[in-house]
């Protein structure tokens, strides 16, 4: 087998088992995933679809490290996170998972280009001309370069989203989590946002789990993976 199919074939991202309750110990406790087994690899590119309340929010904010299952076991690369303190996890994050919200969570007083920096800003602690050069590119990359000095809370929705788009590929993550990217937007504006996450796809490898109550949009992707309550369908 050719060396980039072998890549292709990589797994970046696997669950096995995972659950995830909240109130645990209460009798309140609720559980919102139940037993989930899923592998992502490189390059693919995924809807995750549901009605609301199903658990899909909780799998993405499991798949990003921003919350911990209950029980199970959640592999990102070569790494088992479920042994890792708050720092590693912390670190793995920002440099290897993106986000993209439904809502941008740009500031609004800073231009296009500084709102890309920010991530590298975290890392390195202060400004340089390499993230300058990194902001610009990926500012261009998302077709924002005219407005890369406009202040973020100046454009428009479509805008705010592609260089939210922007600012998430800054550490040039291996995966990339859009949770209802184009929610808030037009047809238009959402069509041009799905467009530029599938050309990242495309172009980097980037693996990408978009959640997306769009079925036009989830049609299109390569794979779709529907969970309902708390149980996942591929």
């Amino acid at each position: 087998m050719a060396e980039k199919e072998i890549e292709t074939l990589e797994a970046v991202v696997q669950l096995s088992g995972v659950r995830k309750a909240f109130n645990i110990g209460t009798p309140f406790e609720t559980e919102v995933l139940h037993g989930i087994d899923l592998t992502l690899q490189r390059g693919d590119f995924c809807a995750v679809v549901g009605p609301s309340g199903s658990g899909k929010s909780t799998l993405l904010n499991i798949v990003g490290l921003l919350d911990r299952p209950s029980s199970g076991t959640l592999k990102i690369g070569s790494e088992e996170t479920t042994v890792l303190d708050d720092r590693a996890l912390t670190r793995l994050r920002g440099h290897t998972i993106g986000f993209v919200f439904q809502y941008h969570h740009l500031i609004t007083a800073f231009t296009a280009l500084e709102n890309v920096m920010i991530p590298m800003l975290g890392a390195a602690g202060f400004p340089n001309a390499q993230m300058r050069e990194r902001a610009a590119q990926l500012i261009d990359g998302v077709g924002l370069t005219p407005w890369k000095d406009n202040l973020a809370g100046a454009m428009s929705g479509g805008q705010q989203q592609r260089v939210a788009i922007a600012r998430a590929l800054a550490m040039n993550p291996a995966v990339l989590l859009a949770d209802e990217p184009t929610g808030n937007l037009d047809t238009k504006s959402a069509d041009s946002v799905f467009a530029l996450l599938r050309q990242v796809n495309q172009d980097q490898g980037t693996t990408v789990l978009f959640v997306t109550h769009n079925s036009e949009l989830a049609r299109r992707c390569d794979k779709t993976i529907q969970v309902v309550d708390g149980m996942v369908t591929q």
